[in-house]
């Protein structure tokens, strides 16, 4: 590993590839457990809504409409924010498959600018750029995110994608930062798709966790709110469109 100055003074970390799967591997088993510890629920008959409702583990339902849950957690000064929702007649993979799709994420993030491959580690194991652009809502306006993706099957079926930022130093070396940049910092995210006993149909489950270093408005959550309602009913009508009937 070579540490060197990287543009606008920040510093950088140059290492090999090896190295920087084995570091994502270990980070990114963490972000999983967490991601399926907020998407337990129980998928025994029920109604879509009880389905949402079973367990809460100190989450706040925010919004419930529509068979879409937007729920949030806070933990110190981390905030995390949860929406979940029933796709009838759509697989986990066929989800995945569109969700993970990074030329289609304009099409139901109409915020993102840009989102690109920087590096493939494995099958499973990606370096993406994500830029927002100057209309985007806080926290993420004029931002990019250097984050690793990995994609995993758990035993039982479930999808999980887990999705963080690199550390800056890390980040820096990989893509060093533009002068009109701001380098965001994204924590543990991502998806869990558990399927149902109607094995065309499954729960998805999204998490987003933000760290504003302390309180957040009540202005931001409500804005963060309906971003989430936005993206899950442009990203169910494009899931829906292409999977096959």
């Amino acid at each position: 590993m070579k540490s060197s100055p990287a543009a606008c003074g920040q510093q950088s970390w140059s290492i090999s590839d090896d190295s920087l799967r084995r570091y994502v591997q270990y980070a990114s088993e963490s972000c999983i457990q967490e991601l399926l510890m907020s998407a337990s629920v129980s998928v025994s008959p029920a109604s879509e809504t009880d389905k949402l409702r079973n367990r809460s583990d100190g989450w706040k339902v925010l919004t419930l409409e529509n068979g879409v849950e937007i729920s949030k957690r806070r933990s110190g000064s981390l905030h995390m924010f949860r929406s979940r929702w029933v796709l009838r007649s759509v697989s986990p993979q066929q989800f995945i498959t569109v969700a993970n799709a990074i030329d289609a994420a304009k099409q139901w993030d109409s915020e993102l600018v840009e989102g690109r491959y920087i590096k493939d580690l494995e099958d499973n194991l990606s370096i993406i750029r994500l830029r927002f652009g100057d209309n985007s809502k806080p926290l993420f306006r004029k931002r990019e995110f250097i984050v690793y993706e990995r994609r995993e099957t758990m035993e039982d079926g479930t999808l999980v994608v887990a999705v963080a930022s690199l550390p800056k130093e890390i980040a820096a070396g990989l893509l060093p930062q533009q002068n009109n940049a701001i380098r965001g910092f994204l924590l543990q995210s991502g998806w869990v798709v558990e399927k149902l006993e109607d094995i065309n149909s499954c729960i998805v489950t999204y998490v987003v966790q933000l760290d504003p270093a302390g309180w957040l408005p009540k202005w931001f959550v409500n804005r963060l709110n309906t971003k989430l309602v936005m993206i899950i009913e442009d990203l169910r009508k494009l899931v829906q469109t292409t999977a096959p009937h």
